[in-house]
């Protein structure tokens, strides 16, 4: 185990390394400016859209399995997991509270990349074998790109299937079965069983029960979490303007060891701000648009613009409310890392109440991103080995869960960061080639809807 930890570490160190925040961060700024800064702009319509997209109306755009919005709450039940509890915690305890700026670039940058891949997934999608609408990376690469990239296609479904596991499943078991045994005392497999359950008896019931389970949860969750977390950030509020000046100071100038904090230079706090940030909010991963291939709609750039939403409500907000009351609490310099330094954070501010507020969220958050990675993961070896793949997939997937409660979370966390990357790198290549046609479908749905987008990036009725 710890020659292979070592040989994924450097692996890791290479995948994530100059010229992969390069791409994320490129990609994502030549769309967000390709788009003329729309994706900023256009966050109202994009609410209005959701909410509008709440259910279908008979006879109305049946192209799809489910609604707008359960294909948002859906792509969010993946999205919103441990990366928001302990992801912005490894980040900040590892980069310094600098990482908390270098997520929010990440995540503005990742609103014009997750518009985009919502795009072209609807555009590109296909009907299976069981009438299911079907798409994401693979779809967009073999039908947007054509057949001499297809094999770009072919390399996304085979890391997507296998990061699966990592980032949306035994990541997730291991967090909640962790933080679980030392705040009741339960053991990791006791745990594990009981979601591994829980998880099987969702999936029996395919895409339109995940999307039930996820438009239900999904709110309740995000909502009860963010209540709590301004709750603390209200009790620690002399704390907020010095903890806002540590963000913006050591994004540039690094973290000097303080306490249990080793110290961390600028380039761990981007490294790290980033790192996390993808493995939040996703965006760049091509996770989500395999979700909103799904969506009940026959226009792209509507669902795009339902999509992009995630990113801003899974990073600048619930991110931000969790990295500020660990800043706030002082906990960050105490040594300790990932979902404990979350729960020692709202602990400080709510004695005896605030690590229970934190392990029930990550148990919560966690469920349901367990159930939205399988979707994707099933999507992705559909693309490889067809529909009779998808049952044998789906059974490993639940017997996976336990199996990730019991294992290192220090392992489990390098290699999911590791396959992540690997996700992105054809995906982010296949939106760089595609840009063309997300930005002429932009233009032709505003100038359709009587607000075309000016050379500033300004919208003016006809």
């Amino acid at each position: 185990m710890e020659a292979l930890t070592t040989i994924i570490g450097e692996i890791n160190g290479i995948v994530w390394g100059p010229l992969m925040l390069v791409l994320i961060l490129g990609v994502g700024l030549f769309l967000m400016l390709g788009l003329r800064l729309m994706p900023l702009l256009k966050i109202g319509t994009g609410f209005k859209l959701l909410f509008e997209g709440r259910n279908t109306k008979e006879g109305e755009e049946k192209e799809g399995e489910i609604s707008p919005f359960n294909a948002l709450m859906t792509s969010l039940s993946a999205t919103i997991g441990t990366g928001n509890i302990a992801g912005v915690a490894t980040a900040v305890f590892l980069g310094g509270p600098g990482a908390l700026f270098w997520m929010w670039c990440t995540a503005l940058v990742g609103m014009a990349t997750k518009y985009s891949e919502a795009v072209l997934a609807v555009k590109y999608r296909e009907v299976d074998e069981e009438g299911n609408h079907v798409g994401g990376p693979m779809y967009y690469i073999k039908n947007g790109l054509g057949t001499k990239w297809a094999w770009l296609g072919t390399m996304f479904a085979i890391f997507g299937a296998v990061a699966a596991f990592g980032i949306g499943n035994t990541v997730q078991s291991n967090s909640v079965a962790d933080v679980v045994q030392s705040t009741f005392g339960i053991d990791v497999w006791i745990t594990g069983v009981v979601m591994m359950v829980l998880v099987g008896a969702v999936l029996i019931g395919g895409i339109k029960r995940i999307g039930h389970v996820a438009g239900a949860l999904v709110p309740l969750m995000a909502i009860a979490y963010l209540t709590a977390g301004l709750v603390v950030l209200a009790i620690n509020a002399d704390a907020i303007p010095a903890a806002l000046d540590l963000v913006f100071t050591h994004a540039f100038t690094g973290t000097a060891a303080e306490g249990g904090f080793a110290g961390a230079a600028v380039w761990m706090a981007i490294r790290f701000g980033v790192a996390r940030g993808v493995f939040s909010n996703e965006a760049g991963l091509g996770s989500a648009p395999i979700a909103h291939a799904a969506a009940q709609t026959k226009d792209p750039v509507r669902q795009g613009l339902v999509a992009m939403l995630g990113t801003f409500i899974d990073t600048l907000i619930i991110c931000t409310i969790t990295g500020l009351v660990i800043i706030t609490s002082g906990e960050w310099t105490s040594g300790v890392s990932g979902a404990a330094l979350t729960s020692a954070a709202f602990a400080n501010a709510l004695p005896g109440l605030g690590n229970y507020v934190v392990t029930i969220s990550l148990a919560i958050f966690a469920f349901t991103t367990i159930i939205g990675w399988s979707f994707y993961g099933e999507r992705c070896i559909e693309f490889l080995f067809g529909i009779k793949a998808i049952t044998p997939y789906r059974v490993l997937w639940i017997l996976a869960v336990p199996v990730g409660a019991g294992v290192s979370l220090d392992f489990i966390w390098l290699l999911a960061d590791t396959l992540n990357a690997m996700m992105a790198i054809p995906n982010l290549i296949a939106l760089a080639l595609l840009s063309p046609v997300v930005f002429k479908l932009t233009k032709e749905f505003f100038a359709r809807n009587g607000a075309p987008v000016d050379a500033k990036g300004n919208t003016e009725s006809k």
